[in-house]
């Protein structure tokens, strides 16, 4: 039985606590940005955490607050408890929770904070008697340290698609992440050598949208922590190395119904699809500009958004091939039918992302907006006057044009929310306008002797 206010959930996790050992709590939360912040407290101060909160400088935070109304509060996920797994034999555990921030001032959750966004995307679902379910494919590089211990861009192996050892030098660390994940317990369904050399994947099993972006979040912090013990560096950075392949994090979605009904499925549709199915598809497509400012949200994201790398930037759908922005995989059952976001990256904020899609989805549902038929044919191939014969349009070319989609999109806009659509926009075009002053080597290479 719990203790005072504490709830079941609350007083399992205290139970833990003790018969794990554990020393340390890591409240974790992000930024706007999808930078993963945590606020480390005694063990002994979880029941505080659960009954009262932990306070925290919001101002201090991208994107949060102004220093005037800095006080914010951190309310632990208790079902987000995990013993993190690289801890060394002779050290007491430490454990992390995900928390929701809450606003001080008024006692309710803090506009800002992005998973509330998520939780209001999800809640919109429900009440149109939807649950979201969602996988995501994060890539990622595994590079050499320097003598210092900074990081390089060389890669630790030679890898390609599917290699195995010796070719693929980095198996034995993606089996010590693979053990990390499971012991936080994540579900890990595959993993294996990318194209590029050096690039990873591993994927995990779909969840609950809320779940799958804590998740997301963890994979990145858990990826990069069991890397550095084998004195490796991993990067989530889209394109770190020029003229190959860019690392992305195809996601793939579907709404179920209260009955536990794969909404997306009709088995009596040529593609096994249904009209929730493609009119959620007409929604992110009709909204795809808007999208990929967040879920490319960095001026590197364009480097890998360019024909020629896998990476899709034309604005159509495809059951068959992957030169399209929405792939509809073979599903071996009806659970499984879903549709595929190839664009967004691993740099992005998981919860906006998420957020985003699901509303544009739900959108074109709510309008019933028609899908287009699929392109079969390689777009790849298309030449300009072919694209435009299909009506096939293409991605924002760089953050610029994107924050720009953004802002003319309320479909997306409202979906952040005033106060993050405000500071992503303010933090993006920022950043945007330093790299166009920025002069680049390239730039220097190829002009400095020339001019």
């Amino acid at each position: 039985m719990p203790d005072g206010n504490l709830t079941t959930a609350e007083q399992e996790v205290l139970d833990q606590i003790e018969a794990e050992d554990v020393d340390f709590l890591r409240l974790q939360f992000t930024d706007i940005l999808g930078t993963v912040k945590n606020v480390s407290v005694p063990a002994r101060q979880a029941e505080k955490a659960f009954t009262e909160g932990i306070y925290f400088d919001g101002s201090s935070i991208e994107g949060f607050v102004r220093i005037q109304e800095s006080d914010m509060r951190l309310k632990p996920d208790p079902g987000t408890f995990a013993v993190l797994p690289w801890r060394t034999n002779d050290e007491s555990a430490a454990a992390r929770m995900i928390c929701d921030v809450i606003d001080t001032s008024t006692g309710d959750p803090f506009e800002g904070d992005p998973r509330y966004v998520l939780k209001q995307a999800l809640e919109r679902a429900k009440e149109m008697g939807y649950t979201v379910n969602a996988a995501p494919e994060p890539e990622f590089f595994l590079f050499e340290e320097d003598e210092e211990g900074r990081a390089t861009t060389e890669t630790n192996d030679h890898g390609g698609y599917f290699d195995l050892a010796p070719k693929d030098l980095a198996s034995d660390v993606r089996r010590d992440i693979i053990y990390g994940l499971e012991n936080m317990g994540f579900e890990v369904e595959a993993s294996h050598h990318e194209v590029a050399e050096g690039q990873h994947e591993i994927n995990f099993t779909y969840d609950d949208a809320l779940t799958t972006a804590d998740n997301v979040a963890t994979f990145r912090t858990v990826v990069r922590a069991i890397a550095a013990q084998h004195d490796l560096h991993a990067t989530f950075m889209p394109k770190p190395i020029p003229k190959i392949n860019g690392s992305g994090m195809h996601t793939h979605l579907s709404l179920f119904t209260e009955d536990g009904e794969n909404a997306f499925h009709d088995e009596t549709d040529e593609f096994n699809l249904s009209e929730e199915a493609r009119a959620f598809t007409a929604g992110l497509l009709e909204h795809a500009p808007a999208i990929t400012a967040v879920a490319n949200p960095t001026v590197n994201s364009y480097k890998r958004l360019v024909p020629g790398y896998e990476a899709p930037v034309y604005v159509a759908w495809s059951d068959r091939n992957r030169s399209a922005l929405i792939r509809k995989p073979a599903a071996r059952t009806p659970a499984a039918s879903r549709v595929e976001l190839r664009s967004p990256d691993p740099s992005c904020n998981p919860y906006l992302a998420l957020a985003v899609m699901i509303h544009a989805g739900l959108e074109g549902i709510e309008n019933d907006l028609e899908c287009p038929d699929p392109v079969r044919e390689n777009i790849y191939e298309f030449d300009e006057t072919k694209r435009e014969e299909y009506g096939i349009d293409t991605l924002p070319s760089n953050l610029g044009g994107a924050v720009d989609a953004l802002e003319e999109d309320e479909v997306v806009s409202d979906a952040l929310g005033e106060h993050i659509s405000e500071k992503f926009v303010e933090a993006k075009s920022q950043e945007f306008e330093e790299y166009l002053v920025d002069v680049s080597q390239w730039e220097l290479d190829r002009y400095l002797e020339t001019f």
